[in-house]
């Protein structure tokens, strides 16, 4: 029985595949291949419903059902037994589906007369296409036999959708990949930018679902298992077993599990017996198992489907020879992925990009910190589809002010968004003129303004942009874009570097800040409920004091005789900050003895990022030699909204009263010691929040290189004594931002 099964399994194959490889149109294609099906598995009907959009089904093409219902007939994603398979990408199979749940009469297809129902979602690894129907007037359930048959059809017409093989008449048979498509994700980088898509990691395409010789195909299965297997274990061994890199080895070694599973092997090669090719029936047992575990609430079995997907795309790369090769990145490359890291993202080099998109990613992530040291725009969480629905080659735009992302966007599209990048080069070369001219007021009033840094290729931005200094250079990511902890000497070579670009102006190190979404991949991830107010920053750095002590030596080393400023992220109390400021004296003590150079001058900061820290006693602000404001992480707490949470940030306004208010108490304390301040973080670089906090009392800001011309160029233009008198009266009037004040004044004065 299993071999005739095998037999008619092959056969209908083959014959879809000769159907497929005809010269004809797609329509008549497509009811070629519904008349198939329905002879060989001998039913009554043949339905094909393809996705008209998103959330819309279309019937494409019948054996059985009147044929003025082809191309009339709809229904919404959900409606129907065929709206359930294509929601839920599960098989529904019923004897007597009008008695079924959620059963809907379509009374223009005449099925009034067929009893039984068997749906199979039509999908390729998440990307759902359509649903494959078969009915008969028996009232019967098929059987386990058939209804394998018709999920390794379905496969197989996954494939062929893909590649085209139905465009003809009726919208819902226009093939993916061809239509303008719009995204909207959240902003990770400001910038406009066009070019074509690169995929991290492309789509591998499927050209030859059907194979007549399984033999043959097993063959060319198990030996691209055995080259998967041994890249596996080179992976392990180049790792190795110390402790630092213990979850990396746990994560190969799952992975290992996976490419040794011998159930997962005998799947595909009875995928294979049944007509599929090799690389058809790795896909079908990935999808597969995307469809079991996708939905499961339990994390680990969540976790470990990335694990065999990612195992999977690594065969399907070795079956087919297809893959992303970072040399091969076009001219005006747009980088398009699913997440990435800070290593692979620093592969592809700077300049090499225009800008990136990913489905996932976060404000705060590491990709985020590069794209911004690279001065590309960056959109993130851009929706679950786009690495699906993107290709090699696209034409794509960005606009990273507004978080959209244009896939092959039309003439209309195309045309505003060349106007607007047009509008922003000249609005550059309008700020490029006040480069060498000091960010003051029309009263007199000075601001320092600063820029923020994470890489050495940054640094000649300090002197393109204007900037007096580097506010905050973010030193995690040399410890990010490793396999292993960096050594002393590499961190001094690499700090030393910073300085000497700087020329001498002031680099403010912020010292390691980890934890949270920040995660080293050679550190034991800890399983924290809130991992922003858990273990991170200064409170990892306590509690190990060697990678602590260790980074201080390198940046004594690195300043040799030359003046050194420290900085220390996420201190909440007194207690913190005068702890960790005693490793920096022991370390200078200790390098003393050594008889090496000390700084000509130290500073040692804290990065006020807790509202409590604000509050701390005075003697906080006497010992502290600057103080911080780290806007981004403290406005989530101030306001107690998560910043990669789309629905409660946006409610919150920097410009609030609130905010404002307690932004004028902090520099009240550090001016009652006489302690400098400054504000650090994405809202110093929009130049209307930046001139308000100038109002407020702050006298040096610390933004991305590309904002200082913007943030000059208004603080040029106003009198700040004016602007405080308008917030003050703002928030005379009860309401609860100052910034429709701001700017309706701004509108006033001109400018």
């Amino acid at each position: 029985m299993e071999q005739q099964i095998e037999t008619g399994s092959r056969k209908l194959l083959r014959r879809l595949r000769d159907s497929l490889a005809e010269d004809s149109a797609g329509q008549a294609r497509l009811d070629h291949v519904t008349n198939i099906i329905s002879e060989e598995m001998q039913s009554e009907v043949c339905s094909i419903y393809l996705f008209l959009d998103s959330d819309t089904l279309e019937l494409c093409a019948s054996k059985g059902l009147k044929k003025d219902a082809v191309h009339k007939t709809r229904m919404r994603l959900g409606e129907g037994l065929v709206g359930r398979v294509a929601r839920d990408g599960i098989v529904v199979n019923e004897a007597d589906a009008p008695s079924a749940k959620g059963f809907r009469f379509m009374p223009e297809t005449g099925e009034e007369m067929f009893s039984s129902f068997c749906g199979v979602p039509i999908q390729r690894l998440g990307d759902r296409l359509g649903v494959l129907v078969v009915q008969s007037r028996e009232a019967r359930a098929f059987s386990e036999d058939e209804v394998y048959a018709l999920e390794v059809v379905a496969m197989v017409l996954a494939e062929m959708t893909e590649l085209g093989a139905f465009v003809g008449e009726g919208e819902a048979l226009r093939a993916l990949h061809t239509r303008p498509m719009q995204f909207h994700g959240q902003i990770g980088q400001e910038g406009v930018a066009e070019g074509h898509v690169y995929l991290h990691e492309p789509r591998v395409v499927v050209t030859n679902p059907v194979a007549d010789d399984p033999e043959k195909e097993i063959e060319r299965l198990r030996e691209g298992v055995d080259r998967l297997r041994v890249s596996v274990d080179d992976m392990l061994e180049s790792v190795g077993k110390d402790a630092v890199d213990k979850d990396h080895v746990e994560v190969l070694e799952a992975y290992r599990l996976f490419a040794n599973s011998r159930s997962w092997m005998k799947r595909m090669e009875d995928d294979i017996a049944a007509g599929l090719s090799a690389e058809a029936a790795v896909e079908k047992e990935q999808s597969t198992a995307r469809r079991r575990l996708g939905r499961s609430p339990d994390a680990y079995l969540r976790e470990r489907l990335q694990d065999l997907d990612d195992l999977s795309n690594r065969l399907l790369r070795i079956l087919t020879g297809q893959g992303g090769d970072p040399a091969a990145v076009p001219d005006d490359a747009v980088l398009v992925a699913r997440n990435i890291g800070p290593a692979e993202l620093l592969d592809y080099g700077r300049g090499r990009l225009n800008g990136i998109v990913l489905e996932q990613g976060s404000v705060g992530s590491h990709a985020a910190i590069i794209a911004r040291a690279w001065v590309i725009p960056l959109i993130v969480h851009a929706g679950r589809d786009i690495t699906l629905e993107a290709l090699n080659g696209d034409h794509i735009m960005i606009d990273g002010d507004q978080g959209l992302v244009h896939l092959r966007p039309d003439e209309s599209v195309i045309t505003a968004f060349r106007d607007k990048a047009a509008m922003r080069a000249k609005a550059q070369e309008r700020y490029a003129d006040l480069r060498e001219l000091p960010a003051e007021s029309r009263d007199g009033i000075q601001v320092s303004l600063q820029m923020n840094a994470g890489l050495i290729a940054e640094l000649p931005s300090l002197k393109g942009s204007g900037a007096e200094g580097v506010g905050l250079f973010r030193t995690e990511l040399q410890f990010l874009a490793r396999s292993s902890m960096p050594q002393r000497a590499e961190l001094a070579g690499i700090y030393s570097r910073v300085l000497d670009s700087a020329d001498g102006k002031r680099v403010v190190f912020r010292t390691l800040d980890i934890g949270s979404d920040k995660m080293l991949p050679y550190m034991k991830r800890e399983d924290e409920p809130n991992p922003a107010l858990g273990w991170r920053a200064i409170r990892v750095a306590l509690d190990r004091t060697g990678v602590m002590r260790m980074q201080l030596q390198a940046l004594i080393r690195a300043a040799n005789g030359r003046p050194l400023t420290i900085m220390f992220p996420f201190i909440a109390q007194l207690e913190e900050f005068t702890a960790a400021r005693q490793h920096v004296l022991d370390e200078i003590e200790r390098e003393r003895k050594l008889g090496h150079a000390l700084p000509e001058k130290l500073e040692i900061g804290a990065m006020l990022e807790t509202p409590s820290l604000a509050f701390a006693p005075r003697k906080l602000f006497e010992v502290a030699d600057f103080i911080s404001i780290g806007g981004n992480d403290l406005k989530q707490f101030f306001f107690a909204a998560d910043r990669e949470n789309e629905r409660v940030r946006k409610r919150y306004d920097t410009l609030n009263v609130s905010y404002l208010s307690f932004i004028e108490h902090i520099t009240r304390r550090c001016d009652e010691t006489g302690t400098p301040v400054s504000f650090c973080g994405e809202d110093a670089g929009r130049p209307v929040d930046a001139m308000c906090f100038a109002a407020m009392g702050l006298r040096s800001l610390s933004m991305r290189p590309a904002s200082i011309g913007p943030v000059k160029h208004l603080l040029r233009r106003v009198d700040l004594s004016e602007a405080r008198e308008v917030i003050d009266r703002a928030r005379e009037s009860g309401d609860q931002s100052v910034r429709g004040h701001v700017m309706e004044w701004l509108q006033t004065v001109g400018t």
